[in-house]
This record gives structure tokens, C-alpha cells and sequence, in this order.
């Protein structure tokens, strides 16, 4: 869900020119000594920064002064001129140098480092509030800065943190994921967004060419803009419930026989195991019948139904269920919940649901809150997603049926791509 800002007319940004340079070694993003010389600098030998701006101009160029008129570059190759677009000639993220210039804050700079475990408190300063305290980033900060083919960018102010971004290589390769995308309060509305898209665009193109598109999900309504920036590769409705684990867990017996009493006949739903996985979802029925524009949307992040991408899923301890497992035509999957700063014993449960039969979507909804209250304690916001054409009937469903507290009204969950 990421927080955007727009540009205003205090900033002004110096790009590099259009046409992107050679390709990065594998080895780029990795924290590496600062050459001799190097327009950036890697700070303390663990993260690499990358300042805005040129920190020895008056040093090279007293140095190019005492240099013989042999050695100096040709008329045509002269340095260009103070305040014009410069590239950094050793850089471990990207070779994208950006000057930033604001007539209140001429000396002002903006850094984009990659993340560490020490700006952790910075980052939670920063992103106080956000999403009105369902921010997921708390808790996978630590582990989204240790995750291969992960890449988290911080943008810096004089030397304060004041935006984050993520980047995820997934689709083997070919596609960059972006995620988390935020900028301090205090800061929206000066094109640090922008700023910091525009630095990881290009870090993607250098670090990874193989890369075709990028992606990521956004929960607000689109507006022409985004319509000419993005292609909607897939839409979904959000239902957004609250309730007590425990309290829930207690009374799921006596709601079920009520349903019951009401003539709700309970569908029979399968657990796949961890080695049946590949074989259902990535049969072609169930890809091009089942899933949204071939595409499991897994909290928030979509993958491509590829083995590949079944690997990165299978760290995560899903649950997998269907109608059926040699011919499903509804599957849920459920995540582990995790810990939000809304308040004291907040859990976040979120249930990625596939197919338009909403009567075995609230069987396969119930089991779910089977399999995951047992470990909860405290209350819970609870995420569904699902066809936008069933939000009513599961919100009537979870309100009517179980006596869960509807937390929000209806939102849609939009999958954008993009060319690289």
C-alpha cells in the first residue's frame, strides 16, 4: 500500500540524461569500499550512500588546475558546468547522481542508502500512523533487509531518513516488485517520492537487466494519471473485519450450528499439503479459470503462477485450501499473522481468496479462523480479498453469520505493471 507525494514548486531536480548506462556487475548492490577518487561513498563499509550533489568540486577542481595542458580533457569533454546532471564513476547501487537544489535550502541533499538494521527507529519515526495503524512494515522490516533479490532504498535529508521504498526481484527475474513506498510527513508534496521511484527505476535497469516490468498493488482509487503510467492487470474487493481471537475461538462452535438452523450447509474444503501445492496451482485450468489474470495476489504481493515463485511462497507457512484438489474452482490461502501498531495484542490475519463461489468461500473462511485463532490472542483485523461481485454477500456473511464487526466499507485492491 504505498504513500505517495507530489512534487511542489519549491524543488528542483537535475535528472541524468534519458538513455540508461551499461549494466552493473551481480555483485553491485553489495556493500562494498568506496574507490579512491569515486563520486559516492560507501558510509562505514556496511551501507552504501549516495549523496545528491558533488562534495569535492572545489578539490578536482584545484586538482585539474595543476595539471598539464597535455593531460587536460579536450575542448568537447570539459566538465560540464556547476549545477548541471552528473553520473557518479563508482557506484555499488547505481551510478545515478541527482542533485537536489531549494531556494530556502540551497545547501539541502538528499542520500539514498541501502537499509540497515540501525535506521530501524528512524524508519518506525517516520512511518508513525501510516495506514491508520495497520502499517505491516514494523514487522518485516528486519527480515525484508536480510531477504535475497531484495533491495530496501532509504531516501536521507541531511542525514535524517525521510523516505523508503523496497525492491523485490520475483518472476524469475523478469519482474521488479515494488513495495512500502513511503515519505515522512513533513516531507510529502516535495517530490521525494518521485525522486526516490525515479533512483530505484534506474537501480533496477543497471542491477538487473533482465527485468521487463515493474509491479505493485495500491488499495486507493486511480486516477487518469495512473491510468497512462500503469496498466490493471487485476482487481479485487477488500473486506475488512475486527474481533477478539479468543472470543471468536469460543463461540465459532455455536455460530456454525446457528448457521446451520438457518439452512447453511458448511462445504467440505482440502488442506493442501506443502507437495500438493505445485500440482494444483499450476495446473492450466486452475490458472486461467481461477486465479486473477494468472496471478496469485498473496498479501498484497502478486507472483506469477511459476515453480519458482512456489518457492519463495512456501517460506512463508501458508495455508493453502480448495473446494476440491483434482479440479478446484475456489482456493483461499491464509497468512501468518503478524503483530500491527494499531494497539497492545493487535494481529493482522489476511486471507487471499480465488474463484466466485461465495458458498465455498465461507466455508473455506471458516476453517481458516479454525486453523489460525488457536495462536492469537488480543484483537484482530482481519483482510479478505476476494471478486469485488461477493463483497456484499461475505460482508452480510461475517457480520450476520459470525458477529464480526465490519471495519471498513468497501475498498478495492488494484495490481499495476508497468514497462521498465
Amino acid at each position: 500500500m504505498p504513500s505517495g507525494s507530489g512534487r511542489g514548486g519549491c524543488l528542483t531536480v537535475f535528472l541524468p540524461p534519458a538513455p540508461p548506462p551499461p549494466p552493473l556487475s551481480p555483485s553491485a548492490l553489495s556493500p562494498s569500499p568506496a574507490r579512491r577518487g569515486g563520486a559516492c561513498r560507501g558510509v562505514g563499509g556496511a551501507s552504501p550512500t549516495f549523496k545528491a550533489g558533488g562534495g569535492r568540486r572545489r578539490r578536482r577542481r584545484r586538482a585539474s588546475a595543476r595539471r598539464p595542458e597535455s593531460r587536460r580533457p579536450p575542448a568537447g569533454k570539459r566538465r560540464p558546468p556547476p549545477g548541471a546532471p552528473r553520473r557518479c564513476s563508482s557506484l555499488s547501487v547505481s551510478c545515478v547522481a541527482m542533485k537536489l537544489e531549494s531556494p530556502s535550502a540551497a545547501d539541502s541533499q538528499l542520500e539514498f542508502t541501502v537499509a540497515t538494521e540501525e535506521e530501524f527507529e528512524e524508519v518506525l519515526a517516520m512511518s508513525k500512523g501510516i495506514y491508520g495503524g495497520l502499517d505491516y512494515l514494523p514487522s518485516r522490516y528486519h527480515a525484508w533487509i536480510r531477504e535475497p533479490n531484495r533491495t530496501v532504498i532509504l531516501a536521507k535529508k541531511n542525514g535524517a531518513v525521510i523516505g523508503l521504498q523496497s525492491i523485490y526481484i520475483i518472476d524469475s527475474g523478469e519482474t521488479a516488485l515494488v513495495e512500502g513506498l513511503r515519505v515522512a510527513p513533513w516531507e510529502r508534496g516535495k517530490g521525494v517520492a518521485g525522486d526516490l521511484q525515479r533512483f530505484c527505476s534506474q537501480m533496477v535497469k543497471e542491477k538487473h537487466p533482465g527485468v521487463k516490468v515493474s509491479r505493485l498493488t495500491r488499495d486507493d482509487q486511480l486516477g487518469p494519471k495512473d491510468f497512462k503510467k500503469y496498466r490493471v492487470i487485476a482487481k479485487q474487493g477488500i473486506l475488512l473485519v475486527r474481533f477478539g481471537a479468543q472470543e471468536l475461538l469460543e463461540r465459532l462452535d455455536a455460530a456454525e450450528l446457528a448457521l446451520a438452523e438457518g439452512g447453511f450447509c458448511l462445504e467440505a474444503s482440502e488442506l493442501l499439503s506443502e507437495g500438493e501445492v505445485s500440482a494444483v496451482v499450476l495446473a492450466e485450468r486452475f490458472r486461467h479459470e481461477v486465479l486473477p489474470n494468472q496471478t496469485i495476489i498473496q498479501d498484497w504481493q502478486p507472483f506469477k503462477a511459476t515453480e519458482s515463485n512456489l518457492a519463495l511462497l512456501r517460506k512463508k507457512e501458508l495455508h493453502w485450501l480448495v473446494d476440491r484438489k483434482d479440479m478446484p474452482s475456489v482456493a483461499t490461502l491464509s497468512t501468518r499473522p503478524f503483530p500491527i501498531p494499531l494497539g497492545q495484542d493487535w494481529s493482522y490475519l489476511n486471507i487471499d481468496a480465488f474463484g466466485r463461489h461465495p458458498a465455498h468461500l465461507k466455508g473455506q473462511l471458516l476453517r481458516h479462523l479454525r486453523l489460525q485463532l488457536p495462536g492469537l490472542r488480543g484483537s484482530v483485523m482481519c483482510q479478505l480479498f476476494l471478486e469485488p461481485e461477493l463483497w456484499l454477500e461475505m460482508a452480510t456473511f461475517c457480520q450476520a453469520g459470525l458477529g464480526l464487526e465490519l471495519a471498513k466499507g468497501y475498498t478495492e485492491q488494484f495490481l499495476l505493471e508497468s514497462d521498465i
